[in-house]
């Protein structure tokens, strides 16, 4: 990823992480009425600390982000 996509992408991925803070505080609230909103608060903050890695990962890791330039599909890891 070029250092244009990488800044690119962590405005983007700072972006979201505003939109789905405060997303995540009313899933809070509504978890306490309805416990079912628990799986849903848990997968935004997933969402939100994969932002905060993006955000903060050094461009050493960029490469894990992308797919593969040569076809081939990653190994599972």
């Amino acid at each position: 990823m070029s250092q244009t996509g990488v800044e690119r992408a962590r405005a983007l991925a700072q972006n979201m992480l505003e939109i789905l803070t405060s997303y995540e505080e009313e899933l809070m609230a509504l978890e306490r009425e309805a416990p079912a909103m628990g799986q849903l608060r848990r997968a935004v903050g997933i969402t939100i600390a994969e932002a905060c890695y993006l955000i903060t990962d050094q461009s050493s890791a960029q490469a894990e982000w992308s797919p593969p330039t040569d076809g081939r599909a990653s190994p599972a890891g």
